[in-house]
């Protein structure tokens, strides 16, 4: 498992390391801010049924943008978001209910591959790179046939969920994405984009002992934000 994980952090960095090659020189920094809704739910292994939750993602973000390769005009972009998820239980034939709120802070580190106008217009581009998390927080809602201290005498699925706080803080995966963005020189820039978070850490320890051999993040993020720029590479040609 840690080898699989090695490799595709590993292919995460490919779009990085092409950054370096030797393209048309940039060198634009960008500071913003960005928010939207993350769309969460967590891979348990064994399943448990769920719903996808929703809460903020709220950030700031910084761009450097440092050449243009052919078309592709190439960026590095890291961020640090707050972030609401958890997971709610799909509970068919009983009355109960149960939801877990989980607060994290987040820092991807993206390459930002870009097609399209830099300067003013439309551009299109990719987001792809690993993401590093730490939760600050989790607490649950429990409403229906719940008795002080007791379990539902009919649940539908695993139940150690319900007493474990989250063992494991730190968490890692895989972020990409699509999205577009609107330029003009004395605005900023504006961009959408929406992207898929892979989570390869467990929220619960993992052990042959323990109730989940598997309790990672997924989540899917909309995200609108605001560019303005800190430094421009003085070009004339650029468009």
């Amino acid at each position: 498992m840690k080898k699989r994980i090695l490799h595709i952090l590993l292919l995460c960095l490919v779009p990085i390391m092409a950054l370096a090659q030797v393209g048309e020189y940039r060198s634009d920094l960008a500071i913003g801010i960005n928010g939207g809704i993350a769309m969460n739910s967590i891979a348990f292994t064994p399943r448990i049924k769920q719903k996808m939750t929703m809460g903020p993602e709220l950030g700031i973000t910084l761009r450097y943008t440092c050449e243009k390769y052919f078309k592709a005009v190439c960026a590095l972009q890291t961020e640090v978001n707050f972030t609401k998820q958890g997971w709610s239980e799909l509970v068919e034939y009983g009355t109960y209910t149960y939801a877990r709120e989980m607060n994290y802070i987040h820092i991807p580190f993206m390459a930002r591959l870009g097609f399209g106008r830099e300067r003013k217009g439309f551009m299109g581009y990719i987001l792809l790179g690993p993401q590093l998390g730490f939760c600050i927080g989790d607490s649950d809602t429990r409403t229906g046939d719940w008795t002080e201290g007791n379990i539902p005498t009919y649940p539908e699925g695993p139940t150690d969920q319900y007493n474990l706080a989250v063992e494991k803080k730190f968490e890692y995966g895989i972020i990409g994405g699509l999205g577009v963005e609107f330029s003009h020189p004395k605005v900023g820039h504006f961009a959408i984009d929406g992207r898929y978070y892979f989570g390869l850490s467990d929220i619960f320890n993992n052990g042959k002992k323990d109730p989940f051999a598997r309790s990672a993040n997924s989540s899917i993020v909309v995200k609108l934000s605001y560019f303005w720029d800190v430094k421009k590479t003085k070009d004339d040609t650029i468009k």
